[in-house]
């Protein structure tokens, strides 16, 4: 499994974002919502509407990195706009495997046979 580095600062846009948004979008969401510069050492953590959905964007030395991940069932323990919006890279992935930031829970194994 690929995950985000660790030690870095963790930043959530706690807003909804429209997923169709890439990587120019989201840092434009950084630079004029967050006030936060997209170039920081830093990874920017966006979630859609439905909570299914979460981009992560972070600058890499000459140039960006975008990783996404869509739940195929369940939704994100995704925080609520006015709470905290600066996280450890531990809760990150807590967040990322389902678990609440709060208190633990993590979403059900899902086993599948196939596609359809």
């Amino acid at each position: 499994m690929i995950r985000p580095s660790s030690g870095l600062p963790v930043y959530l846009y706690t807003g909804p974002v429209d997923m169709r948004k890439s990587i120019n979008g989201l840092a434009i969401l950084v630079e004029q919502e967050m006030a936060l510069s997209p170039f920081d050492p830093a990874l920017f953590v966006f979630c859609n509407r439905q909570r299914d959905k979460i981009k992560i964007l972070c600058w890499e030395k000459n140039g960006f990195i975008l990783w996404y991940k869509r739940l195929e069932k369940h939704r994100f323990k995704w925080p609520n706009p006015g709470d905290p919006t600066s996280i450890d890279s531990t809760l990150l992935n807590r967040l990322l495997d389902g678990y609440d930031i709060q208190p633990p829970k993590a979403h059900p194994t899902l086993n599948y046979r196939s596609l359809f």
